[in-house]
């Protein structure tokens, strides 16, 4: 509005007729690309298709003219040298706003893709978690009844000629699964805590086996602190015991080891399994691939598991990224 009121008064026009000229150009051309931008606002045109846009702004450009060209002259009727001004300048006034309106067109078309772009990853980001939430809550519903139907066939084994530790075990298996409901699938827990939730699955599972299994945690004194998805070691000792005493009747020797190795903490599960009656293979047994797909869920990396069968000893490693 000043630039364009002090244009027309370089051409001689009084400061009052230079102004309202200035003020009834701006009030037209702003309301021109108020409608523009509300229009884009709720309609975005398709990639490519920017023709309906192009005429919107052609016609408001030539409302906006033709605004100028009636109400200007109306007002200043007497002054014949402002009127024919004003039929001279007609092309310049249209172009200038048609400029003025394509830009704003512009700049809605990029602000407001923009908006909606951000609005649709956050949708599909809320939509992912959902479904990882989901999957998630699926593989840990098919791991504890699997646990829970073997500690109840050894709870009814035990009923008969060894009651007390019946007892004892449906004791440890309500701290046991009392601890897990509390615990979310995502919720990182300390490496300590993690251990003392695992003592309880294997005191549980050592009145099923007896003196037949035996078990070895070592922790390196700086992984302590360290954090890790909750009860993601259950299922790796679940597989070790499952491979290591289903098919054998001596005692065998489960051994868990903790260790940090840069920015990750490294877990390893090791069991011996015999080579002639169990052939472990990468990603054998649910507990292990349902391990390796909550890291995938959790971590979106699926170089997180490794497995090795070597020398009768099959090993577990899982690495946890520090964030």
């Amino acid at each position: 509005m000043a630039l364009q009121t002090y244009i027309i008064h370089s051409f001689g026009f009084e400061w009052y007729t230079a102004a309202f000229d200035g003020i009834v150009s701006s009030i037209l051309l702003s309301a021109a690309c108020w409608l523009i931008n509300n229009n884009l606002r709720y309609y975005q045109p398709g990639k490519g298709n920017y023709t309906n846009i192009l005429i919107w702004c052609v016609a408001l450009a030539a409302i906006c003219m033709a605004g100028s060209r009636y109400i200007l002259p109306f007002i200043n009727r007497g002054d014949q040298v402002y009127v024919n001004f004003m039929s001279q300048s007609m092309v310049i006034r249209f172009f200038t706003s048609f400029l003025a309106i394509g830009w704003m067109a512009m700049i809605s078309m990029i602000w407001y893709g923009q908006q909606d772009q951000k609005e649709n990853e956050r949708r599909k980001s809320e939509a992912e978690k959902l479904a990882r939430d989901a999957e998630l809550y699926n593989l840990r519903q098919q791991l504890q009844p699997h646990f829970l139907f073997n500690s109840l066939n050894s709870i009814n084994a035990l009923i008969g000629f060894k009651p007390d530790e019946a007892r004892k075990m449906i004791h440890q298996l309500s701290d046991f699964l009392r601890g897990t409901l509390k615990k979310d699938d995502q919720q990182q827990v300390p490496l300590t805590e993690e251990l003392q939730h695992l003592n309880l699955y294997l005191e549980i599972e050592k009145v099923r086996f007896g003196h037949r299994l035996q078990t070895e945690i070592s922790c390196d004194e700086n992984c302590g602190e360290a954090i890790l998805p909750a009860l993601m070691l259950q299922p790796l000792v679940e597989n070790a015991i499952k491979f290591g005493l289903y098919d054998t009747t001596e005692a065998v020797t489960v051994s868990i080891r903790a260790e940090m190795e840069g920015s990750y903490l490294v877990i390893m599960v090791q069991n011996p399994y015999d080579p002639k009656t169990s052939r472990p293979r990468q990603g054998t047994g649910f507990g292990l691939s349902g391990v390796q797909r909550r890291l995938y869920l959790l971590y979106a990396r699926n170089d997180l598991m490794e497995t090795h069968a070597n020398d009768n000893i099959f090993t577990t490693i899982i690495k946890i990224p520090q964030l």
